[in-house]
């Protein structure tokens, strides 16, 4: 395992979403480093060097896969897979489809 759900979480659009943290060094990410907040673990695959950091959010039946990063305050719902090398940041909003 790469991660961790934290027992920190906030509610979001009447969803719990928990923080999660770093099991181990991978891409840029350290072991011990807090990310940005996720459902489930489903919504961020424990493969590959893919990361949801800062304040970025990732929730209903999203998946962010492969070597793609979520961060800043951008926001992954509804079906939409991120996957391969694509970045979500700054204010970006994905509610369904495909990014890579």
């Amino acid at each position: 395992m790469k991660y961790k759900l934290t027992d920190e979480k906030m509610e979001h659009y009447g969803r719990t979403l928990y923080r999660i943290q770093a099991l181990k060094d991978f891409g840029l990410v350290k072991a011990g480093d807090l990310g940005g907040w996720i459902q489930s673990e489903a919504n961020l695959s424990q493969d590959g060097s893919c990361w949801v950091a800062h304040d970025a959010k990732v929730f209903d039946d999203a998946r962010v896969l492969g070597n793609a990063r979520v961060f800043d305050n951008a926001r992954v719902s509804g079906d939409a897979r991120v996957f391969d090398d694509a970045w979500i940041y700054s204010n970006a909003e994905i509610k369904n489809g495909y990014v890579r």
